[in-house]
Formats: structure tokens, sequence, C-alpha cells
């Protein structure tokens, strides 16, 4: 199996992570699959904002979508996550080694 390694845009990718609102909707979707309503209610946004920062953490590939029915659910892009930020790390630290940890359970 071949690994390929995508190439992210820096700045769309930096963008999307230097908003508060679009780290807490990040936090939220870490791990789980939540509609737009459920991050609406969580964070007492209004529902056309919350349908903006979804568009743009979207468009840098930081979560991914599920219809199901009517609704539209939306969960991280994990590995999406760590590629660009070790590709951020690459262009603007190169001399510094990445050590990436993984949390194994007993």
């Amino acid at each position: 199996m071949k690994n390929v390694q995508i190439e992210i845009n820096k700045v769309e990718f930096a963008k999307a992570l230097a908003d508060g609102t679009r780290q807490k909707i990040m936090a939220l979707c870490c791990c789980e699959l939540v509609s737009v309503n459920e991050i609406v209610n969580k964070l007492d946004v209004a529902q056309p904002t919350v349908s903006h920062h979804l568009k743009i953490l979207k468009n840098a590939g930081l979560v991914k979508s599920e219809r199901r029915g009517k609704q539209i659910l939306y969960t991280l892009n994990q590995e999406r996550l760590a590629e660009g930020c070790c590709q951020v790390a690459e262009e603007f630290a190169p001399n510094q080694p990445l050590i990436i940890s993984v949390e194994v359970p007993d």
C-alpha cells in the first residue's frame, strides 16, 4: 500500500484554526457526529454563524460531513488536522524533529 501525502494550503489551514468559535466547533465534533442544531445549542451561537464556520472548516478539510435523513452530521477530520499541523511544522520549523505520540489503551 502506497502512502500519499496531500499538500495542504497552509494559509487556508491556519485561518481555519485561528478562530475561537471554529476551535470550539472542532472540539464538539471530535470523536463524534454532531448536527448543526447540537452545535448551536451547545455554543449558544446563531445557526447561520455555525453554518458559516462549518463551511470554512469543511473547505479546509478539517471536518467531514455525513447525511442521515434530513440532517447533516459533522465530525472532526483528525487525520487531516494532524497532517496539516505536521506540514506547517515542516515548513516553518524544518530543523526541529517532529515527535508524534500515540496513546495506546491498556
